[in-house]
């Protein structure tokens, strides 16, 4: 029996995940742009096959596995703007673990849409899921490199807090107006179906890590949060995050094996 190109991809795709995370101390800086291309590119291709087979499915484990891929894309894009940033292992660490997930829990069939306009919302979704993960690397690699900083082990080429703290406030912003978008567009696929708005786990979580977020954005901006209490924070609304969608969703997919 021919074994199917998804699986043969995703298998794949975790293989150079985890290859990648065991040798990326001894590759050089080029090899690891060229591997870390050609991860993103499989695990794309993954997504692609995933996302736009017939019937169409998703789950949790899909959309941790296009939040994977987000991230990824973000710091491969960052790593080029400031090559100080190390993170590799982790994140490929993450791919493999997401990617297995996604080979084995695809998901919900969806045979058809009850809005043509659904899949915007969970594009939404999962582009602030991308963001907010994005912000929570830049705020480990920030206590990460304050631990360095305390410890007087701080290389002379690790990248500025002040630039890591910049750059995870700047997608915690980005994320919070797409999360915003996101419950906006939930409550309008509710008028346009005429449904009522259900006050499920999933929307308690997800208004929850809305206002953890905007408190954070507030904090920052009024009183000047920083350091732990503001990374505490951020961590606190992801956390949120991902069990209104992804935890919720798990729940029900491999507990209660309900769709």
């Amino acid at each position: 029996m021919p074994v199917p190109p998804l699986t043969v991809l995703s298998l794949a795709s975790a293989l150079a995940y985890a290859l990648l995370a065991y040798a990326h101390r001894s590759l050089s800086p080029v090899a690891t742009r060229w591997a870390l291309g050609c991860v993103w590119l499989l695990h794309l291709l993954t997504l692609v096959l995933m996302l736009f087979a017939e019937p169409a499915r998703f789950g949790f484990a899909p959309a941790l596995s296009v939040t994977v891929w987000l991230v990824l894309t973000v710091y491969a894009i960052e790593s080029r703007l400031f090559p100080q940033m190390r993170a590799r292992w982790t994140l490929a660490g993450l791919g493999t673990v997401a990617v297995l997930l996604a080979m084995s829990f695809p998901g919900q069939h969806y045979p058809e849409l009850r809005s043509a306009w659904l899949p915007l919302h969970w594009a939404l979704g999962i582009a602030s899921y991308g963001l907010i993960g994005a912000a929570v690397i830049h705020a480990w690699l920030m206590q990460r490199a304050e631990k360095a900083m305390r410890q007087g082990h701080m290389p002379e080429t690790a990248m500025p807090l002040l630039t890591l703290e910049r750059l995870t406030f700047r997608f915690v912003g980005a994320g919070f107006v797409l999360l915003t978008a996101t419950l906006v567009a939930g409550g309008w696929f509710s008028e346009v179906l005429n449904e009522r708005w259900v006050w499920n786990h999933k929307t308690a979580f997800s208004v929850l890590a809305w206002l953890t977020v905007g408190i954070l954005l507030l904090g920052r901006w009024r009183l000047g949060w920083r350091g732990r209490t503001a990374i505490r924070t951020l961590y606190l609304g992801a956390g949120f995050l991902l069990l209104g969608y992804a935890g919720s969703r798990f729940v029900l997919e491999v507990i209660l094996h309900r769709a």
